[in-house]
Order: C-alpha cells, then sequence, then structure tokens
C-alpha cells in the first residue's frame, strides 16, 4: 500500500479529520505506520478513544479505495491529499481544512482572487439578475467567482462568471460522482471547463443536509470575501458569512426590498457589519491593496460581453435595460427611435434571450 492509498483509507474512515490526522501523524510518521499500529498503541495516543481505535484497525480494511480510485479516474477527477503540491494554498490556512480534496478541471494559482457569491434558493428574479451581473463584472475584472452549485443564487452566480469566460469554482456537498441538484449537470459541466468541481466527500456521497454547512466553510475559504444577495434567516448563507468572519474575510451584501423574506438575511448582516454594496466599486476597494492586480474596466451596461455581436441599433436598446424593469414608453422615449423600431429590436433581443419580457410590457435583462 502507498502512503497515497494509506492516507485515502484514512480519510474514508468514520472519525478521521485533519486535527485528528496530524495528532496521529506526529506519532507514527505516516499515513501507512498509522494503519500499522495496534489498537492499544493508537489507544494510547491523546483523544484517540477505543471507538476510533477500532475504526482505524478493523473497519479501515473494508473499505475498498480501489473502486473510489478507479471511479474518479472514469469521472476525471483528481484525489488530492492535504500534502499535495497542488492543494490549493489558501485551503490550508482554515482551521479545518479537508484532508483529501477531490477536484475535477483545475484549481489555478491565480484563483487565489476569488470572492464567493451566496444566496437563496428560492429567490427572486431581481435576486438572480444581480447575482448574474455582480458575478460578470467580477469576473471581467480578473476575479474567480466561488459558490455551491444550488438552485437559485449560485447558479446564477457560476453562469455570470461563465458568461464572461472568467473563472469559478463550485464547492459541492455531495460527492462528485452524484452531481446534485440533477438539472445543473450541464452546469457542472461548464463549470469543471471554466475552473474546477470541489468536494471533501468521497466520489458516491449522496447529498445530505449534514453536508451543507461544513462545505461552506471551503466556500469561504476559497475566496477573499463572501458576497450574499438574497437570504432568509438562518440559511447557509448566513453560515457561510459566519464562517468568512471566523477566517478573517470580508462580508458583502446586496440590499434589496423591505417587504421581501430574502431580504431579512441580508438586511441582517447588514446592520451587524457587513459592507452594502449597490456596484463592483464597493467590493474591489473593500479588498484594499490586494484589488491593484485585478484588471481596469468600466462598470457599466455597454461592458456586458453578451452586447459584442450585437448591431449599433440592438446594442442602443440593450444598454439602457437593467435588472429594473423599465415599460416599453420608457424605452421609447429615452431611445428616441420609432415605437415600432423599439419592438421589434425587443423581440429580437428576446429571441437572442438577452431580454426578458415582464407583465404589462415591462422588460429587463435576461
Amino acid at each position: 500500500m502507498t502512503e497515497f492509498e494509506a492516507l485515502l483509507r484514512l480519510n474514508m474512515t468514520k472519525g478521521i479529520g485533519i486535527r485528528t490526522y496530524k495528532t496521529l501523524l506526529d506519532r507514527f510518521g505516516s499515513s501507512e505506520a498509522i494503519l500499522s499500529a495496534t489498537k492499544s498503541e493508537l489507544e494510547a495516543v491523546p483523544g484517540i478513544g477505543p471507538k476510533l481505535a477500532n475504526a482505524i484497525v478493523e473497519e479501515s480494511k473494508n473499505i475498498d479505495i480501489s473502486t473510489e480510485m478507479n471511479l474518479a479516474k472514469e469521472k476525471d477527477v483528481q484525489i488530492l491529499p492535504y500534502t499535495s503540491e497542488q492543494y490549493p494554498k489558501h485551503l490550508k490556512t482554515i482551521y479545518d481544512p479537508p484532508l483529501v480534496l477531490y477536484v475535477k478541471g483545475n484549481i489555478l494559482e491565480s484563483d487565489i482572487l476569488a470572492l464567493a457569491i451566496v444566496g437563496a434558493r428560492r429567490c427572486t428574479y431581481y435576486g438572480l439578475s444581480q447575482a448574474e451581473r455582480f458575478s460578470r463584472l467580477l469576473a471581467q475584472k480578473g476575479l474567480c467567482i466561488v459558490s455551491g452549485m444550488a438552485r437559485g443564487i449560485d447558479a446564477a452566480a457560476h453562469r455570470g462568471a461563465i458568461q464572461s469566460n472568467g473563472r469559478t469554482i463550485a464547492v459541492l456537498g455531495c460527492g462528485l460522482g452524484v452531481i446534485y441538484p440533477r438539472e445543473n449537470i450541464e452546469l457542472a459541466e461548464q463549470i469543471a471547463r471554466h475552473g474546477a468541481l470541489v468536494s471533501e466527500f468521497p466520489m458516491n456521497t449522496p447529498p445530505d443536509f449534514r453536508n451543507f454547512p461544513p462545505r461552506n466553510r471551503l466556500i469561504s475559504g476559497l475566496s477573499l470575501g463572501v458576497l450574499v444577495v438574497e437570504s432568509a434567516l438562518n440559511s447557509g448563507s448566513l453560515i457561510t458569512a459566519q464562517w468568512a468572519l471566523e477566517q478573517g474575510k470580508e462580508v458583502f451584501a446586496v440590499p434589496g426590498n423591505i417587504d421581501n423574506i430574502y431580504s431579512r438575511g441580508t438586511h441582517k448582516l447588514i446592520k451587524e457589519g457587513a459592507k452594502l454594496v449597490e456596484n463592483i466599486t464597493d467590493i474591489i476597494q473593500e479588498l484594499g491593496p490586494i484589488a491593484e492586480t485585478l484588471r481596469t474596466s468600466d462598470d457599466s451596461a455597454t461592458n456586458d460581453p453578451r452586447s459584442l455581436s450585437l448591431n449599433s441599433q440592438e446594442k442602443k436598446i440593450f444598454s439602457l435595460l437593467s435588472s429594473s424593469p423599465k415599460d416599453i414608453d420608457e424605452i421609447i422615449r429615452i431611445a428616441k427611435l420609432p415605437t415600432s423600431v423599439v419592438s421589434s429590436t425587443l423581440m429580437i433581443l428576446e429571441i437572442k434571450k438577452l431580454v426578458k419580457q415582464l407583465s404589462g410590457k415591462r422588460f429587463v435583462k435576461a
């Protein structure tokens, strides 16, 4: 058995995390030696009781690491032990980094310049559009966008980064052999091409509510800060924000409608000292000296990469729209174009899935 195989076996043994592993490593010197130790030798180590000693000596023998390694290879997943040079350096600095990290795609050194964008699974159109917009513009600046690939805000954050051909990392609360939610399978493949899918759980670990709070510490751990876009009280997004504070990271929040239940979490964060953000400048300025390495570009509607393939007339109409609905009469007035021209242009933009029509002939960017 190689040292890597021994470490993987230990990682899949219930009750062993990074702290326990380091304690055992200090005593025995290697993963192979830990697995070769007797129960009495293990029990003599402070913090290692009879139950864990038995798990290491007996239960670990039944763990099928060959199947685990073959499945990872089949799914094009790297298994990075904590000791690997490829293991994200900034993740090693948190209190309890994973002993083993599963990665599909690649994590670059430049991904240390990352911001997490998280929020509610059930969210408003406003929340979705803001998450996508902030992600798109921040990715254009050179920030890697980190999120959890959940429905709603998380998925919108990943999509925004991909639209900018930027970097994005998704941290999953299940194994990389079990993509969840199922409707995000295609998105998962896109994320792997633009960054990485990451998990600390063995390949076939199903999604479980107990997996998500610890998953959230990795989202903040991989990031310089966390931006929360729509969140109910006592939600997973607030747990991620709390992890960020404990890790010494920045916390940002987008304000919302005071009558919306999904604004309560973000407003609570703002009351408690989170930075209220209205544009990406609010975030970049707060990041301090590290922001000097980011690309400089105009934070405006005309900077939207989706507009590059449009003709001048389409660009003009598209630039007038945002995440806040505008009725067609207002668009006609500002554009100073005939009604027929504006109507037909909006229809073309809808067909191109760049614009969405709401009730009452109101339009927003899709």
